[in-house]
């Protein structure tokens, strides 16, 4: 019964849309119902997966394909772990974007995004619940397709015409890649079901082609360095809740292929588990040293979101090792944070976009060093912002705290296996910790330029709070974030369930996570330090009120203004020096010439490491390479007919001897 309803809220979220885009005219009335219908959907959903990660439920639905055997859709706790964040942003972002994203703003292209929102999270959805390959693609086409006419929502702006390019090739090299594992699949298993396989009787080479495949196919959807090319354009040119839903749960897509592909092996090469891990080290240590270098507010989170999913491939790769060198107890380890950490993840940054389409809304700009002095004016946002910054840096008492220490425990306990994986403690704990230190100073940064200080921006006091369809779903994410952040042992026997799971092996034993990992200890501290950090906030606020005010020595300024407060590229300039080995940053000074100089200014960029310095350089030479054929387009009918005959004449010659070809010709 769960499985029906999951299927129902699926269809629905679906056609919510639909309405919509076919009743243009009365957009403004359907759209609340696409709203409510979305809203509905993921209480439904939510609701009926929760079964499946509680207690050892699995359904099973099989739909006759006279193509390609049965097409399976199935459910597990592994499968209903994914679909929570799937509901629950499909639900909060459509409430979110009745404020942010209204008719009576954007009557061009908002059905259009309402439309298409429902068809991504449809598209999710089926992607998960799918066993066999065509109902996979069918789910993996339709989000890649509507993630796509979502980035595009201003199509009258090219940098949103060309971030969507960048996107839709990327995702389209992805799936060409996963068509090519799913047919090398068929060959090995002979079936396009998604279920385990034997590495015993199947050569090796075979499998770490599949193995590439997969990191290739799924790698450029999550946004893997140096596969992210795609994702900084994409999140900063959509939609601040598209860019939520794209960073929360899209990523998570090809983090699900990953986790779900890689436990159909039951004994996976320790070089698989060093891959996974280096390439999650590196994502983490670039993605945080490229966002701490960036001006615009958007494009830093996005770069936060490829540092956090480097976090969540170092605890699948922990996991890996784990099950190649027989421990499970890495094995839970590190599944259950890296699992924790999809979940975190999608909390914390969907939190964080929404709070910034919060503060685009309002102030109409998403550049870091022209905001300032919000935190009176937007209080909401300012709190819940700040609820996110401290989360996604991994500091308690919030939810990033407890998935990253899931997996500092189990890098530290790798040291004394037996698989080599003990090497994995000695780079991966230094990282870890490194990209936290970083990520603290990014967010300071971001925190105090964007809420703290004078604003740098004109009509500031004009400025009011998002309205409360805005808020709500800011204020849900927060408290998920605090709640798993105060009582981890919740959300124990959810991780014991996909852990178990992901290890699908009858003979193994799993240990309880709670054995593993100090989480009751972790909770009481938790909420120790939150009710000292409560207490002494109420004293010193009291206390404040009895201390004489008076002005300070102001070195000769009597009114200081905006221009003599930091920016955030000022705060930042020290550590994009010292890591300017891997961000070369792009510095041009302000040019003064004549006596009297025109007024001029100095500003810095960071290029893309991929993108910008690889890629764009290849095509342009590639095109400049094609330019001569440019020669045999004129725009004449009486070449294209000349063309037609060349061709017609190349084709024949190939089809015939060339003796016979010229016989049949001119003989008869």
């Amino acid at each position: 019964m769960s499985f029906r309803i999951i299927l129902f809220a699926i269809v629905l979220m679906a056609i919510s849309g639909l309405p919509g885009v076919c009743f243009a005219r009365s957009a403004i009335r359907w759209s609340r119902i696409a709203a409510a219908a979305m809203a509905t959907g993921a209480i439904l959903g939510l609701f009926a997966a929760l079964p499946f990660l509680l207690a050892e439920q699995h359904s099973q639905i099989d739909i006759p394909w006279p193509v390609a055997g049965d097409v399976v859709l199935s459910i597990d706790a592994l499968s209903a772990f994914f679909l929570i964040p799937v509901f629950l942003m499909g639900g909060l972002g459509s409430i979110y974007g009745i404020g942010y994203w209204s008719e009576e703003r954007h009557p061009e292209n908002s059905g259009k995004l309402q439309f298409f929102w429902g068809l991504l999270t449809a598209g999710m959805a089926v992607l998960v619940i799918s066993k066999h390959a065509m109902a996979f693609l069918l789910g993996w086409e339709t989000m890649a397709l509507a993630a796509y006419f979502l980035v595009t929502t201003e199509d009258n702006r090219d940098e949103c015409r060309r971030a969507a390019w960048i996107y839709l090739i990327a995702t389209h090299a992805g799936t060409l890649s996963l068509f090519a594992m799913f047919a090398l699949w068929r060959c090995v298993t002979g079936s396009f079901l998604i279920q385990p396989v034997s590495m015993a009787v199947i050569d090796h080479g075979v499998f770490n082609t599949l193995f590439f495949l997969l990191v290739i196919g799924f790698g450029l959807k999550a946004g893997i360095m140096p596969l992210h090319f795609w994702l900084p354009g994409a999140h900063a040119n959509a939609p601040s809740h598209v860019s939520a839903v794209l960073s929360g749960v899209v990523l998570k897509m090809g983090i699900y292929g990953l986790v779900r592909f890689l436990s159909l092996f039951p004994v996976p090469p320790v070089t698989w588990g060093f891959t996974i891990s280096v390439l999650g080290a590196v994502s983490a240590l670039l993605g945080v040293l490229f966002a701490i270098s960036q001006h615009d507010l958007k494009r830093l989170l996005a770069y936060h979101s490829i540092e956090n999913i480097g976090i969540i491939l170092m605890g699948l790769g922990l996991a890996m090792l784990g099950r190649s060198a027989g421990r499970p107890e890495l094995v839970v380890l590190g599944i259950s944070g890296c699992l924790l950490h999809v979940w975190n993840h999608s909390l914390f940054k969907s939190l964080l976009f929404l709070c910034t389409g919060s503060v685009v809304h309002r102030t109409h700009t998403q550049d870091i060093d022209r905001l300032g002095g919000l935190a009176k004016i937007m209080p909401w946002t300012t709190g819940a912002f700040l609820i996110g910054s401290v989360a996604i840096c991994g500091l308690p008492p919030l939810n990033g705290f407890i998935s990253e220490l899931l997996i500092y425990i189990g890098l530290l306990r790798s040291g004394i296996t037996e698989a080599g994986s003990g090497s994995l403690a000695i780079i991966g704990v230094p990282v870890l910790a490194l990209t936290g230190a970083l990520a603290v100073a990014c967010f300071v940064k971001v925190y105090g330029s964007v809420f703290l200080g004078l604003p740098r921006t004109d009509g500031a006091s004009d400025i009011q709070e998002s309205p409360f369809t805005m808020r709500a779903p800011m204020v849900i994410l927060a408290g998920c974030c605090l709640i798993i952040g105060l009582f981890p042992v919740c959300v124990i026997p959810i991780l014991n369930r996909a852990a178990a799971c992901w290890i699908a092996a009858p003979d193994t034993v799993v240990p309880n996570l709670a054995t593993a990992a100090p989480l009751g200890m972790v909770s009481i501290v938790s909420v120790a330090l939150v009710c000292i950090v409560g207490c002494a906030t109420i004293v010193l606020k009291r206390l404040s009120t009895s201390v004489p005010s008076v002005d300070t020595w102001d070195c000769g300024y009597a009114r200081p203004d905006a221009r003599m407060q930091y920016t955030a590229s000022s705060f930042a300039q020290i550590i994009v020096t010292i890591f300017g080995w891997a961000l070369r940053p792009q510095i041009h000074d302000p040019q003064l010439e004549g006596t009297f100089p025109r007024k001029t200014k100095m500003h810095s960029h960071v290029d893309d490491p991929v993108l910008d310095s690889v890629l764009l350089p290849i095509s342009k030479r590639i095109e400049r390479l094609f330019n001569w054929f440019h020669c045999f387009h004129q725009g004449l009918t009486q070449h294209y007919v000349l063309y037609i005959l060349i061709a017609m004449f190349l084709m024949l010659s190939t089809l015939l001897p060339i003796d016979d070809f010229f016989m049949r010709l001119f003989v008869r």
